[in-house]
């Protein structure tokens, strides 16, 4: 696979694996006394690339999504765009530490121009499940998650690589003093290899850090990489990453984020507006 759609497919695969997966606890406070019978805030794994520790409430329904999500790489002379026209990530609570989710983008489009040349590809995304398993205790400060997943190949050649992946990955939310929560991101995947003949290790690390402004507004900044360590070649990925939720009420969330590459083989920039509600 040329390198410019191989990196295209990264940027479509990442896209919708983070957002299946990836960010800060709410911080947005308890509930007022008068109002004690109202259900807790919703927590989330948007909008950022970390994970929450925190799972969905045992019979719960939640359901996060883009509405859009754009994402540019610029390298050897080659712009691609990639596009996900929602991507939803469906959860159910299986008990009180304990959820699994879905997560598949409904459409995706990738158009890259090369030498004057446009080339445009559309179609369904992969599919993602995962489940979550909470460590820690209700009483604990620090909460810590188990996040085993696995990637079945449901889109095309260059939208996806045609190819089963998973990993696992292992949040930490830790409060910390001023109000803020600092999240740790360690996650180890098991790739294909680019000439498709066996698997490797690509190592993700994140450190991110939220704070609440008032009671419905929380702030997100993040600094990820990831190092993909493939036979062909070891390729390393930074970004710095920023976002904003906004509470409408304890049940549903929005969200919009920006996440910029910091080396020529991250993404330049991907942006995004998202919504998340739990019933």
């Amino acid at each position: 696979m040329a390198t410019a759609v191989c990196l295209a497919t990264t940027a479509a695969s990442a896209a919708a694996a983070n957002d299946a997966g990836q960010d800060a606890p709410q911080a947005t406070g308890a509930a007022p006394a008068a109002a004690a019978s109202a259900p807790a805030p919703i927590c989330t794994d948007r909008p950022t690339k970390a994970n929450s520790a925190c799972s969905v409430p045992a019979g719960d329904v939640q359901i996060e999504t883009d509405v859009v999500n754009w994402t540019r790489l610029t390298q050897s002379g080659a712009r691609t765009d990639t596009i996900l026209y929602t991507n939803p990530t469906f959860k159910y609570g299986l008990g009180t530490h304990t959820d699994v989710e879905v997560n598949i983008a409904p459409y995706a489009t990738v158009h890259t121009r090369a030498d004057g040349v446009t080339t445009r590809l559309g179609g369904v995304g992969d599919l993602y499940v995962r489940l979550k398993q909470r460590l820690t205790s209700d009483a604990s400060k620090t909460q810590v998650s188990l996040i085993p997943f696995v990637k079945a190949p449901t889109a095309k050649l260059g939208i996806g690589n045609k190819r089963w992946e998973g990993g696992i990955a292992l949040p930490a939310n830790i409060p910390v003093p001023g109000g803020f929560t600092l999240t740790f991101g360690p996650e180890i995947d098991l790739l294909a290899d680019s000439d498709g003949s066996g698997r490797h290790a690509n190592l993700v690390s994140l450190i991110n850090i939220s704070h609440p402004v008032g009671k419905k507004v929380t702030v997100y900044a993040e600094f990820w990489n990831s190092q993909n360590l493939d036979p062909a070649g070891t390729l390393r990925q930074y970004s710095a990453d920023v976002a904003v939720t906004y509470l409408l009420t304890n049940t549903l969330q929005l969200d919009v984020g920006a996440n910029f590459g910091l080396n020529r083989i991250t993404p330049d920039a991907q942006a995004y507006v998202g919504i998340s509600t739990r019933f």
